[in-house]
């Protein structure tokens, strides 16, 4: 029910996802008409910033013999891919046009807004207003077009860098510091709705550090400043005419504002737009580690109270975390010198760390805590992510040999390697039966999957499961942690209640 702001929409069940959006601020009747109009100090800020704000028309030329709209480009897997479909306008064949039989490519346009921060013609904008297009151009606010090229752009936080040569030097504008806002503070948009023009909204920052699962660095600022399609890629103001965000995306019911609407914070802006103009592209560091959440029952298995940090689930053999001897099971509590609150918070602290620099890390291991040296990585553009764990595939079951937790387990063999398509270097004991309403059924434990470990002790076979789990039952622990791969030996832990 997220959705990018650019001038497109589409119905989905009962929620419409709209290009770029958030709210007007909707004022309870006690309030003065002086307060519902907000601070006085909008309309200086408004009047001082509009000429540094732009729309961006793009036009992209398209097959006829395809009926399917062409969709923007966003990351693989974000929840956007489904609910895109283009509004474009100026449709030739639409008011009278003629209907050819070859069926020439024709030609389509599309509206977003953007923002100049450099008087000698830099424009940010969201990458997926310029996504798959031919020609982009830069609509300063007097009407002037402008031919823009692309310097850059990073689909993971969608933003892009254009380059336009102007006849005199433009209007620019300062990014502020988004760490600095607070809850409840005002916020100005500008932006170009419903291909409307150069368009001044007003609201409050209404939540901070959102997560909205579009890509690895969620980290949106959510206000109620009214935001609709079109208005992708332009900016959002502090009263002080600073850039403190760059408006993307909405939630909306009903295809409209409803005032829920995100911007990509001028923190994560400014690193993104600084590499884009100098490389051309983002680089990003790399660590080298799956990483899962510390749950409440991790953390009782683990021993760690409170539950803190980020599990480390997986290590890449060839990153700088397994150099650094940084190993599966660990559990993350710092990162160069600040605190891991959540798993997300290490994915953004990872990736905004400049390449080669080496950073202290503080794990702990088996209950005591340690501080690992490690240089951090570059994080290539593949399928290679800081933070993921696939699931294995179900599959049939196997004669039962052992039974712990609802579990049905088997020593690894020849035909079970074969008939689970486990690689060799995967060794444990092989789930071949799951119980339904089990603890293991609760957790998503599938068959085909490999117990690696129990409370970080190898498993060897079947029967050290039942052994070790016997133990933990003796010692009075509540909970096991267990080390599970998939058939292509990615691990993840998952905590059983041995109650």
């Amino acid at each position: 029910m997220f959705a990018h702001l650019t001038d497109i929409s589409r119905q989905v069940g009962r929620f419409a996802v709209i290009a770029l959006a958030g709210a007007a601020l909707v004022l309870p009747a006690l309030l003065s008409p002086a307060a519902a109009r907000g601070p006085d100090g909008i309309a200086d800020v408004a009047e001082r910033v509009i000429d540094a704000v732009v729309n961006i028309s793009t036009s992209q030329s398209l097959d006829q013999k395809s009926s399917a709209t062409p969709t923007p480009q966003v990351p693989p897997g974000s929840p956007f891919e489904e609910f895109f479909d283009d509004f474009f306008k100026n449709r030739p064949g639409e008011r009278g046009g003629s209907t050819r039989p070859d069926r020439q490519p024709r030609r389509v346009n599309s509206l977003g807004s953007g923002f100049i921060i450099d008087d000698a013609g830099i424009v940010v904008t969201n990458n997926h207003v310029i996504a798959d297009a031919d020609e982009v151009t830069v609509i300063l606010n007097d009407g002037t077009r402008l031919k823009a090229e692309i310097l850059g752009r990073d689909t993971k936080v969608d933003l892009a860098v254009l380059k336009v040569t102007p006849t005199s030097p433009l209007k620019a504008l300062k990014f502020g510091d988004s760490e600095k806002l607070r809850l409840g503070e005002w916020v100005i948009a500008i932006g170009n709705p419903f291909s409307l023009g150069g368009t001044v909204t007003a609201g409050i920052v209404s939540a901070r550090n959102r997560d909205i699962q579009s890509g690895p660095y969620d980290n949106y600022i959510q206000t109620d400043a009214s935001i609709n399609r079109g208005n992708s890629g332009g900016p959002l103001f502090n009263l002080d005419g600073e850039v403190i965000g760059v408006n993307t995306a909405i939630i909306s019911p009903s295809g409209g504002s409803i005032g829920i609407g995100f911007a990509v914070p001028s923190k994560t802006v400014m690193a993104v737009i600084d590499q884009l103009r100098q490389f051309g592209e983002t680089r990003r560091g790399w660590l080298g580690v799956r990483i899962q959440p510390v749950t409440d029952e991790i953390g009782e298995a683990l021993n760690i109270k409170p539950a803190r940090g980020t599990l480390i689930a997986g290590i890449d053999d060839k990153g700088p975390a397994k150099a650094a001897g940084i190993e599966t099971g660990d559990v993350i509590l710092k990162f160069d010198g600040k605190d891991i609150k959540e798993t997300r918070d290490l994915t953004r602290m990872v990736a905004d760390t400049p390449i080669d620099k080496e950073v202290e890390v503080v794990i702990i291991r088996k209950g005591k805590e340690e501080i690992k040296k490690v240089k951090i990585g570059r994080l290539e553009d593949t399928d290679k992510k800081l933070a993921s764990v696939k699931p294995a595939a179900p599959e049939v079951q196997s004669t039962p040999i052992k039974k712990a937790l609802g579990l049905d387990l088997a020593d690894i063999n020849a035909d079970l390697r074969k008939k689970y398509n486990i690689k060799d270097n995967v060794k444990g004991a092989v789930v071949t039966a799951v119980e339904q309403n089990s603890p293991a059924s609760e957790k998503s434990v599938k068959v085909g999957e490999i117990i690696v470990e129990i409370s970080q002790k190898p498993v060897t076979n079947a029967g050290d499961v039942q052994k070790y789990v016997d133990d933990l039952k003796k010692e009075g622990r509540k909970s096991a942690l267990f080390l599970v791969a998939n058939a292509e030996g990615e691990t993840r832990f998952v905590a059983l209640s041995l109650q």
